[in-house]
């Protein structure tokens, strides 16, 4: 059962993404952060295998927070998707700079996402 760690904002994405997942085919385990502090420190004591990162938050965005958790031991290597509104082709490539794994821009595919999920955690086995 793959563990998948969103940290997001907004409640409201939150809990569709989370109703996205638990609703699939597939058998995922979903935590939430509403900030990207939160999220880290789910990240370091959960050790989930995906996080789903917003690139938007206050206090410290998505780049920031998936740097910090890349410097954590034993999450250096943990799949990181940048899940975000921001579509410009130098937003992507930041957010790879930083340490994702993955770029998803919202809106999202709800009937894509699980299985858009899953074919990450897959490319990295």
């Amino acid at each position: 059962m793959p563990q998948v760690l969103y940290i997001e904002d907004h409640p409201d994405n939150r809990m569709l993404v989370r109703r996205i997942l638990l609703a699939s085919d597939y058998d995922f385990d979903v935590l939430e952060a509403e900030s990207a502090l939160k999220g880290i420190e789910i990240a370091r004591e959960n050790r989930p295998d995906v996080i789903l990162m917003d690139m938007s938050m206050p206090e410290m965005d998505g780049l920031e927070a998936t740097a910090r958790i890349r410097r954590i031991p034993g999450l250096e290597h943990t799949l990181i998707i940048a899940l975000t509104a921001n579509a410009m082709e130098k937003d992507e490539k930041m957010a790879l700079e930083a340490g994702c794994d993955g770029y998803i821009r919202k809106p999202i595919d709800v009937d894509k996402l699980p299985g858009d999920i899953i074919s990450y955690i897959r490319s990295r086995q």
